[in-house]
């Protein structure tokens, strides 16, 4: 089992950045997932957001967790999103990356996490949808 990481940061476009680099050997969806919960953290609660990134592997799974201290906005899928639109399709991307994701809301915080197949060092495995479901603490 490889030890957990944390890394504790500012939500930035340039951390998002960081966050890939740092993640680079939990292999490319960790990666984009990775990317795209910090992404979201800039774009809907604004730079400079304190956001604590954790990544576990056991089991033959690998849960990334993005923690930010809003508990109360809340991820929402968008049902469909236009080709001509540039964003609007990150959770999306979650859901099909992810075996599983949710939120976890606690005092002063939520935690966004997602549970995906750990990627063999051969090559990337597919895993199957994930549903998003919001537990409180």
């Amino acid at each position: 089992m490889r030890a957990p990481l944390t890394l504790g940061l500012l939500a930035t476009p340039a951390a998002v950045a960081g966050v890939r680099r740092a993640l680079a050997d939990y292999g490319t969806d960790v990666q984009l997932c990775a990317s795209e919960l910090v992404t979201n953290v800039v774009v809907h609660l604004g730079e400079g957001v304190p956001v604590t990134v954790r990544v576990f592997r056991d089991s033959g799974r690998t849960r990334l967790e993005v923690t930010d201290p809003d508990p109360c906005a809340l991820p929402v899928r968008r049902p469909a999103v236009g080709a001509d639109e540039e964003s609007g399709r990150g959770l999306a991307l979650l859901d099909a990356l992810a075996l599983d994701w949710g939120v976890t809301q606690g005092p002063g915080e939520k935690t966004v996490w997602c549970e995906l197949v750990a990627e063999p060092p051969e090559g990337r495995v597919l895993p199957g949808r994930g549903a998003m479901s919001v537990a409180s603490v």
